[in-house]
């Protein structure tokens, strides 16, 4: 049966999610191990649904991370060839389609992750709020992290608008950071901060807050007190939920 091979944990995901359908807050890690299934509904190829599904991305990544076993899982109105294309263009790696598959063995948790206002589906369901467009004639993200980043750049549930600020605003941040990156790497590598990794894990296990994640790259960026190694290890790590592609650059020159 296809899943995600789990990644090496630093601790034991305490990720908690908010069910859109109770509003109670549940725990997508199964105590005992089983799999979880995230299942993703998309009722086309567009900017909203293509939020959706990197929100599905980001939950498998945490999943990942903290050592569950994980299964994403596509469940698409239409339009299925352009959706898939724009998901790899956002680095988004590929969830089977949900007409060829069946129950996961070991399953012991389906988490659906769906657009605001969608059919609801039985079980647990995490909402992504939809995207706004921005002023005609704003421009195009060019580069498709710049896109992820700034789809990311709000709590799940809170919508986003692709405006021009908000596209300079990704593009200048992940240009910066990528700089930095490849510029701290020639530095000898140190361990991630206690600090730095705690921060960036109460982020995201507190129902996958990317823009607080976000927050804490901004801190460690300008914290005199760490050295350049230890900035380069936690931007790799941090990378490894968010999916920017922030060592691109190593190598290149300055």
């Amino acid at each position: 049966m296809p899943a995600y091979a789990p990644a090496h944990a630093y601790a034991r995901c305490v990720l908690r999610i908010i069910d859109a359908r109770t509003g109670d807050s549940v725990d997508p890690a199964p105590a005992r191990r089983g799999l979880t299934r995230v299942e993703a509904h998309v009722p086309g190829s567009g900017t909203g649904s293509l939020r959706v599904l990197l929100f599905a991305d980001v939950l498998v990544r945490a999943l990942e991370l903290g050592g569950t076993p994980v299964w994403g899982v596509l469940n698409a109105g239409g339009e299925h060839a352009e959706l898939r294309s724009g998901a790899a263009a956002l680095g988004i790696r590929p969830f089977e389609d949900r007409r060829d598959v069946g129950a996961g063995l070991g399953e012991a948790q389906v988490l659906h992750v769906v657009g605001e206002g969608d059919a609801p589906p039985e079980g647990v369901r995490i909402a992504v709020a939809p995207v706004r467009a921005g002023e005609p004639g704003a421009p195009e993200a060019g580069d498709p992290a710049v896109l992820r980043l700034a789809l990311l750049s709000r709590r799940r549930g809170e919508p986003v608008t692709l405006d021009a600020a908000t596209l300079a605003g990704a593009r200048e941040t992940l240009v910066r950071w990528r700089r930095a990156v490849a510029a701290w790497a020639q530095q000898p590598s140190r361990p991630i901060p206690d600090e730095a990794r705690t921060r960036l894990r109460g982020a995201w296990e507190d129902d996958l807050d990317v823009p607080a994640v976000l927050q804490v790259l901004a801190w460690v960026e300008t914290e005199s007190e760490l050295p350049d190694g230890a900035r380069f290890e936690t931007y790799a790590y941090a990378d490894r939920l968010l999916g920017l592609d922030l060592t691109r650059d190593l190598g290149s020159p300055a």
